[in-house]
């Protein structure tokens, strides 16, 4: 009962912020919802026992790409003077699109509820939990015994190009370059006289 009110709930929370994504006029809010929907659909996942996939929407999608997008929008400073009128200008025609794919999405949906032996309703679909009638590994689990023990220098040598790539990447941000300070010598101003300075 408490996996299938999360589950409606990280639905919701996904529908919403990806709706919100394609509504919201601030490019910059527009990638937090595009995150936030991230998020929720590694909750789903994680309620459907694929652990890997949901840890890897986290760590690349988020942790990389949406972090990445948000930057290069911040850099651009994209101004939102004009998007009314680009949004009234091309609303009827992003509208009729937008509704012909809903169409095709819906038809699909409803031929593949349809084939439910149990029932034939749109908003009943029973699922059972195979992993708790058997006694097996989790992804992450089986992942990890595989890498560890079978290709386990495969996996020392990519973490060890991994760290030469980094230090290489630090190393090449340095600047090596020492500029030569100006310094004022007392004695050599003092020294001068009218036959080693030049009148114009």
């Amino acid at each position: 009962m408490i996996i299938n009110i999360l589950f409606y709930l990280f639905s919701t929370i996904l529908l919403l912020s990806s709706l919100m994504v394609i509504l919201v006029q601030n490019s910059i809010y527009s990638v937090l919802f595009l995150v936030l929907s991230f998020i929720s659909s590694a909750g789903m996942l994680f309620l459907l026992k694929c652990e890997f996939l949901a840890l890897m929407f986290i760590v690349i999608y988020v942790g990389a790409i949406a972090v990445l997008f948000l930057f290069v929008v911040m850099m651009l400073d994209l101004k939102t003077i004009n998007l009314k009128k680009d949004t009234l200008k091309y609303f009827p025609f992003g509208a009729v699109i937008g509704g012909v794919f809903l169409t095709e999405i819906l038809m699909v949906v409803g031929e593949t509820f349809k084939s439910n032996p149990y029932t034939n309703s749109f908003l009943h679909n029973p699922y059972l939990n195979w992993y708790d009638r058997m006694d097996t590994f989790t992804e992450i689990q089986a992942i990890g015994q595989v890498v560890y023990t079978q290709y386990v220098l495969q996996f020392l040598i990519a973490g060890n190009i991994l760290l030469l790539a980094t230090i290489a990447a630090v190393v090449l941000t340095i600047n090596t370059e020492v500029e030569s300070d100006k310094k004022q010598v007392i004695f050599r101003q003092l020294s001068r006289n009218y036959k080693n300075v030049l009148i114009v």
